[in-house]
């Protein structure tokens, strides 16, 4: 396999940067799986005019351990289109000839932080080549999952007293901060979210404080509105592949609903890929760029996130964790040997949590893929889905809320559709081709599809069928869904009131 690996990427692999544990876990990954780590002739010549003279001499050292790409691959009419959209400079043009590799063919993936490489990507439909540092390593450990070197525990609350503030997690606050380890140790009975490997070092750390509507907000330009905000104290997420970003938005999203606030707040200083990422992130899930502090000698960026919204039907990405109740709502079977592996959320009393240890990116991601081979196939962006956990009259239970974020249909082959459903499935390569290549009892073959959801809600009472049979939700033991049913407003209005749900985040 080859690898071509972005310019900056062979920077932050050179220098004395921050980031260097991620891309020492990145290249640890490409030597172990035998990749061939390729360079790009533009690659070398932006390199060679590197300002840090110390990279350019390490660089130079290090030439033989990489592939250099020889010829540039001829242009085509689609190159020459993402050209004439997005091509402004000539970083720009530089980064599509990189591309361009990809796109013909010449190398298997791209890895690169460069989010306008990434959209490029997906308008020439090779996003699923072209990867960020956090979704290759994604990648790997999920196909890999014998060689990963730790796991990943479940998310803790704990004090900040008993965490190690000399954990290197931390040392990137410590250069931004020079208050840092001040500040944190005067948290010392205050509790922050964290997560550690088996081994004990910290891959994510969250902080969260609720603000009233008399909050000073001088420091910040534009100057707030008064509002009752959760701020988003302190931030960071070790790329490791295992989609733990993701998580820790949805446990600050689940303590702006319970505190019933305004908006969400993040500040952040922009000066590393580190920061890139971060603002990559909160972008995708609604954040927009507000302003910035004042008071501080590099100014720090002002994120917001609106929490009182109109959902966003087409991309509810954006307005999560909000779904409309003016959409259409499906109930769906799911096995109970997939149920909890797939929604760690929506554990059974029954179940034990030390058997699903979120070691697995699709647990910890907020974006899942769900595959079937329903009749039905029209649901749209927006649409709630109700998680069925299959088992009978009395142990099946309906446990989950999502909502659609897309549908893929019509995929050419197996190869295509083990591709679509890695990253976010709970099944191995081998099980996705296995059920690519099932047939039914009558010995047809049903084209599965793929539905891309988001996770929203754990019913916080479950209704087994008996129960569903009852309200009305399912007509008796013969309708339990087998595909795609589609339920009535009257039914979902049973079913979150009987489910005693919290209806805060279901707006009109």
């Amino acid at each position: 396999m080859k690898a071509l690996l972005d310019t900056n990427i062979l920077i932050h692999r050179e220098a004395s940067k921050v980031v260097n544990e991620e891309i020492g876990h990145l290249f640890h990954w490409l030597d172990r799986l035998h990749y061939e780590k390729c360079i790009h002739p533009l690659s070398i010549s932006e390199l060679e005019k590197h300002f840090d003279e110390k990279v350019v001499k390490t660089f130079r050292t290090k030439l033989q351990s990489y592939i250099a790409i020889k010829t540039e691959a001829p242009e085509t009419t689609e190159i020459a289109a993402i050209r004439k959209k997005y091509d402004h400079s000539n970083n720009d043009h530089n980064d599509t000839s990189i591309l361009k590799e990809v796109f013909c063919q010449r190398v298997d993936c791209l890895i690169t932080e460069d989010r306008k490489i990434h959209a490029k990507a997906n308008e020439l439909g090779i996003g699923n080549s072209v990867y960020t540092i956090d979704s290759f390593l994604e990648k790997v450990t999920t196909e890999n999952p014998g060689l990963s070197e730790y796991k990943v525990l479940s998310v803790r609350k704990e004090y900040f007293g008993n965490i190690n503030i000399n954990d290197p997690f931390f040392d990137s606050f410590k250069a931004d901060y020079p208050e840092f380890a001040e500040w944190f140790n005067r948290k010392a009975d205050e509790t922050a979210y964290v997560c550690f490997s088996d081994t004990q070092q910290v891959l994510a750390f969250l902080y969260v404080k609720t603000e009233s509507k008399d909050e000073n907000y001088g420091d910040i330009a534009p100057l707030f509105a008064s509002k009752k905000r959760l701020k988003i104290g302190t931030l960071k997420v070790a790329s490791n592949g295992f989609k733990l970003g993701e998580r820790f938005l949805k446990i600050a999203f689940d303590n702006a609903l319970r505190n019933k606030v305004d908006e969400i707040y993040v500040t952040l200083f922009h000066n590393s890929e580190e920061h890139d990422r971060l603002i990559g992130l909160l972008e995708d899930w609604g954040f927009e760029y507000h302003g910035k502090k004042s008071n501080t000698p590099i100014n720090e960026l002002v994120y917001v996130k609106n929490f009182h919204p109109t959902p966003n039907i087409s991309s509810p990405k954006k307005t999560y964790p909000f779904i409309s109740r003016d959409r259409r709502c499906f109930i769906v079977p799911i096995y109970p040997e997939y149920h909890t592996d797939l929604l760690p959320d929506s554990i059974l009393n029954n179940e034990s949590p030390q058997n699903f240890v979120e070691n697995e990116p699709h647990r910890n991601a907020i974006q899942k893929v769900y595959i079937s081979r329903s009749f039905r196939r029209d649901l749209l962006a927006g649409d709630i889905i109700l998680f069925y956990r299959t088992g009978g009259l009395y142990k099946s239970v309906i446990t989950t809320i999502g909502v659609v974020e897309s549908i893929t249909d019509n995929l050419p082959n197996e190869i295509e559709f083990v591709r679509q459903c890695r990253k976010r499935s709970v099944f191995s390569n081998e099980k996705l081709k296995e059920y690519w290549n099932h047939k039914a009892s009558n010995g047809k073959w049903y084209k599965p599809f793929i539905i891309n959801f988001l996770y929203v809600y754990s019913f916080p009472k479950r209704l087994n069928m008996q129960a569903l049979i009852e309200l009305g939700v399912i007509s008796d033991v013969d309708s339990a869904p087998r595909g795609f049913e589609p339920l009535t407003a009257k039914q979902f209005e049973t079913t979150l009131k009987a489910s005693e749900t919290d209806e805060s985040f279901i707006i009109n």
